[in-house]
């Protein structure tokens, strides 16, 4: 019998697209398990946590990293708030889409993708499977193929493991 230690491992984010696949990935479990209808009715979630602060105008908390945006002379995460929220939505609905019956949707998405999705250039297939299987994907390092292989070279490994999931998952 595995002991609850086994369940749980250890992953490097080496880029911003690993650091939103998996943040997405944790704000959305309890959509995807069937807890909640979205991320502002999930409990103990950060994206809950975020949702609430600004509906009630106020500070955030300190037990969570705060949004900086493109902010260089700021330490937090490198995206806008308002960006996150909106591609969790979206990808809570193109998750959602593919779970219902065939032509039944939740609800419709823009024909224009958010702009953090154009900017980072994400794939909707690939982005579905990072939010939804991000664990069973990698073992160690998560990010573009050319950081991960870069990081390998940096630790010195003397055998570089595969990086074709990188590659087919974030370009």
């Amino acid at each position: 019998m595995q002991s609850w230690e086994g369940r749980f491992k250890s992953q490097a984010l080496l880029d911003d697209q690993a650091l939103l696949a998996c943040m997405a990935y944790v704000d959305l479990n309890p959509v995807r398990a069937s807890m909640s209808e979205s991320p502002e009715t999930s409990a103990h979630t950060c994206a809950k946590q975020r949702i609430d602060v600004l509906e009630e105008n106020q500070p955030e908390k300190k037990t969570i990293e705060s949004f900086v945006g493109s902010k260089a002379d700021k330490i937090g995460l490198p995206f806008r708030l308002i960006e996150y929220l909106e591609l969790l939505d979206w990808t809570g609905r193109i998750i959602r889409d593919e779970q219902l019956p065939s032509g039944y949707k939740r609800g419709a998405i823009d024909d224009t993708l958010p702009p953090i999705l154009e900017r980072l250039t994400f794939n909707e297939d690939a982005w579905k499977v990072l939010t939804t299987k991000f664990e069973q994907q990698f073992n160690h390092w998560v990010g573009l193929e050319n950081i991960v292989k870069q990081t390998y070279s940096d630790k010195q490994y003397q055998r570089i493991p595969s990086t074709a999931k990188h590659k087919n998952l974030f370009g």
